[in-house]
């Protein structure tokens, strides 16, 4: 999976890709699916939600620069697949996921390969705002969820000289955005790769 569909494919962080040669994908996906889980594709887990292909996890991952001292925000923690790359990256993980069952699940998965420097949090209340103001500011965000603009509460959430990666556009088609946050707060957008997630559903997202 990582010659084929991740260096192959131009990426180049080195500890992107030995994190990724270390995180077992198939623990991550339902047993019906396990033969699938090193193909390049996303594969349902349940709850009408998905794990993302292995090389758009890999190049949102590239983009937020991880060296390994950050304190990263996850919006989405799904299967927990990357949110255990995050937790091999960085130095404290706080992600937010608002199904019960998916969050409970990926608990167990981070656990089981001894993850311990994630903190989970279940936003499954309708309405809960989007990120985790309590515990900001972060040198890196995710969204693992497709918004139809970037939430100006997650800029806020940013620190700076923080990145901040989203996929951005309708509720089925979405383009990557990474937007970089200045020592002095100014920001600066870089747009890549057409891909489709699942909405990003709360305040300054898609309604459920």
């Amino acid at each position: 999976m990582v010659n084929d569909q991740i260096v192959a494919r131009e990426i180049r962080d080195r500890r992107v890709i030995d994190a990724m040669l270390k995180i077992p994908r198939h623990i991550f996906v339902q047993e019906a699916f396990a033969a699938q889980a090193y193909s390049d594709k996303a594969l349902p887990i349940g709850e009408k939600q998905t794990i993302s292909q292995p090389y758009i996890v890999a190049l949102m991952t590239e983009k937020l620069a991880l060296t390994g001292t950050e304190k990263v925000l996850e919006i989405g923690t799904g299967s927990g697949y990357q949110t255990a790359l995050l937790a091999t990256l960085a130095d404290r993980v706080y992600s937010a996921e608002r199904i019960r069952p998916l969050a409970l699940q990926a608990r167990k998965c981070l656990d089981s390969l001894k993850l311990f420097n994630v903190q989970l949090r279940i936003n499954d209340s309708e309405g809960s705002p989007i990120g985790w103001e309590e515990e900001a500011p972060f040198d890196a965000i995710i969204v693992t969820a497709g918004a139809p603009e970037v939430p100006s509460i997650l800029i806020d959430q940013l620190a700076p000289g923080g990145r901040l990666v989203i996929p951005v556009g309708t509720g089925t088609d979405q383009q990557l955005i990474t937007i970089t946050k200045d020592e002095n707060g100014e920001l600066q957008q870089e747009l890549s790769v057409f891909c489709r997630f699942v909405p990003l559903i709360g305040k300054q997202g898609w309604q459920s």
